[in-house]
């Protein structure tokens, strides 16, 4: 007899499937096409979701960009325990529950990698490594280059995405953009609008939240930006005071140490505190997290490891990172946004809301990566840069009609706080984040 048919596996999904969003099948079904490992069946699947299913030893997971996924596997004498869930401190919960906590360290967690699915064999020590199938390939370089009619399928994918979210709304629950005047909060704000116009609904319900820790540029930009259109009573400015800022609670929130993420999840936090501060029932809140990914808009030269050269030929970096199987894909954390959306999904999660950002969505993804960015751009790092702006207000005037305002690229956690006082507030400084981080464990 194979030892291990004596061995009793155990599997806990700790994952909450009310967050799940699936707009075409309902969540039993999406389990089964899960568990069937079929890339193209699970590709099929239209939402957001994080998703375990089980066929005896045989365990399969997927998950989209925006939803993190930790999975733990701990060894009793019985057979293996798999635990699911969105953190790792639920984790470490779980063990505890179960006696088994003296074998928890955080980088033994592991994160399953977006758009793959990871099927593990709960067959006893040793286990084997996990599969990764990959279920969403976009084709790449499938799109011409007229800017128009880029920046048409850009944002006409990420008005059709607003519009399943907004459908499945409640129509008098209220609905929040987290708004700095960027492109593209600008451009979820904006196709918000119009798809509750178009669809009938009354656009009194929607508000765009800005932070402001006192002398941040965003308040002032997000306010020309409302003005130009006619659409200044929309904003609700959000202040909060910088002595607030919490670091440890920062790293707390979102179980990580990158300094950029940490920033952007600070100011998260302080936004999505101040929101709830003043609206104790408030649920809906989308924004722009993604865009940037999707049009390759980060500053080159602040990452020695990249070129132009690696940002424009290879597929889904700044969404995945390297990817599965390469040397510096990260098992614990995976790579790109898919690590990184974390800084968006845990603030919002911490303070209640149910996040929403559709520049995330495979359907939006996939016209982004159609884009010809070689013949765009001929490898010229500024004409990469100013490509973001034009393509999305060609296509939100395309879209909506509105001629949207372009401002130059900020960073969230820039544009909320002077610099100089994020500095002083949030050190950029990995090493010292990943100490204070891993002390939680001590």
């Amino acid at each position: 007899m194979n030892p291990a048919d004596h061995y009793v596996e155990r599997v806990v999904d700790l994952l909450d499937p009310a967050v799940n969003r699936i707009h075409n099948m309902g969540v039993e079904e999406a389990r089964a096409r899960v568990l069937s490992g079929d890339p193209a069946s699970v590709g099929g699947i239209d939402g957001s979701f994080a998703l375990l299913a089980r066929d005896g030893k045989t365990i399969r997971m997927a998950r989209t960009l925006d939803r993190p996924m930790r999975y733990f596997l701990a060894k009793r004498q019985a057979g293996p325990a798999l635990i699911v869930a969105d953190r790792i401190d639920a984790i470490l919960g779980q063990l505890k529950a179960e006696g088994l906590a003296d074998q928890f360290h955080p980088s033994y967690t592991r994160m399953v990698p977006a758009h793959h699915v990871v099927e593990i064999q709960l067959v006893g020590c040793p286990d084997p490594d996990p599969l990764y199938t990959r279920f969403f390939t976009p084709q790449r370089d499938s799109l011409g280059t007229d800017l128009d009619a880029i920046g048409a399928r850009y944002v006409g994918a990420l008005a059709g995405e607003i519009g399943k979210w907004l459908a499945e709304i409640p129509e008098r629950e209220p609905i929040g953009v987290a708004f700095s005047g960027g492109v593209d909060s600008g451009a979820v704000f904006l196709c918000t609008y119009h798809a509750m116009r178009k669809m009938g609904m009354n656009p009194a319900r929607l508000k765009a939240f800005t932070l402001s820790l006192g002398d941040g540029p965003d308040l002032a930009q997000a306010r020309t930006f409302l003005e130009a259109l006619g659409l200044g009573l929309f904003l609700e400015p959000i202040h909060a005071d910088p002595g607030d800022i919490d670091v440890m609670e920062t790293l707390r929130t979102i179980e990580d140490y990158k300094p950029l993420d940490v920033e952007c999840a600070t100011m998260g936090l302080a936004l999505c505190a101040g929101i709830r501060k003043r609206y104790p029932d408030w649920r809906h809140l989308a924004d722009g997290d993604g865009g940037d990914e999707n049009l390759k808009d980060y500053p080159i030269e602040e990452n020695p490891e990249l070129t132009i050269r690696s940002v424009v030929n290879n597929p889904l970096l700044y969404h995945e990172g390297w990817g599965v199987g390469k040397i510096k894909h990260s098992l614990t954390y995976s790579g790109g946004l898919g690590r990184g959306y974390v800084r968006t999904y845990a603030p919002a999660r911490r303070h209640g809301f149910d996040g929403f950002s559709p520049l995330t969505r495979p359907a939006v993804i996939a016209v982004s990566e159609g884009i010809p960015f070689v013949a765009l751009t001929n490898y010229d790092v500024p004409t990469l840069y100013s490509l973001k702006g034009d393509i999305v207000a060609r296509g939100v005037r395309a879209v909506t009609g509105l001629e949207m305002p372009v401002f130059p690229k900020r960073r969230f956690q820039h544009g909320a706080v002077d610099r100089e006082e994020l500095r002083r507030r949030v050190p950029a400084n990995e090493a010292y984040f990943r100490r204070q981080y891993q002390s939680l464990y001590a």
